[in-house]
């Protein structure tokens, strides 16, 4: 079966930076939702009119992908008001941030703790991915009929690039979830 708009692909990828160090890879295959919320426009395009067995390799540049780095996404908070146990690498939403965060934080974003001083926090609300040209490659394991209920909800569950607008402060940009 020919991959078109609203059919399920069941894809693995290694992912490199333009350098070619690896970032992340993925030996079992996961299934995605063509014509849906699932991919990046240009990883749909590039998939359209392959079949099962195929790879497929592309660049994808910030804009296409996670987005560009938004400087004002980073936020300096009071450390007193995180728990004690508060590590580099934790993840809040912005909608369940402690108490006595800067109130101009968005909150329909996902803030990553990236240092913790003495007196202070820092929490980044860019996806860790933004602002780099990436380079996937693919490899399409299996491509089916989409169900109704995956083309109505348009998702086929997965949610690894299931992309939502990130808010006003920077027009176009999406996060990966």
């Amino acid at each position: 079966m020919e991959i078109t708009q609203q059919c399920v692909v069941a894809l693995t990828w290694t992912l490199k930076d333009t350098l070619g160090e690896v970032l992340d890879v993925l030996d079992e295959p996961v299934e995605f939702l063509v014509g849906g919320d699932d991919l990046f426009d240009v990883i749909e395009s590039a998939l359209e009119g392959h079949q099962t067995g195929a790879t497929v390799n592309l660049h994808i540049e910030p804009e296409q992908g996670f987005g560009d780095f938004n400087d004002q996404l980073i936020f300096l908070e009071p450390r007193g008001v995180f728990p004690p146990e508060l590590e580099e690498g934790m993840t809040f939403e912005g909608v369940a941030l402690p108490a006595g965060c800067s109130p101009n934080m968005p909150q329909d974003t996902l803030y990553t703790v990236t240092d913790i001083y003495p007196e202070h926090v820092v929490l980044d609300g860019n996806h860790p991915l933004a602002g780099i040209a990436l380079n996937l490659t693919l490899q399409v394991r299996a491509v089916r009929d989409a169900t109704e209920a995956e083309i109505g909800c348009g998702s086929a569950g997965t949610g690894f690039f299931k992309v939502t607008p990130v808010h006003s402060m920077a027009p176009g940009s999406d996060l990966l979830q």
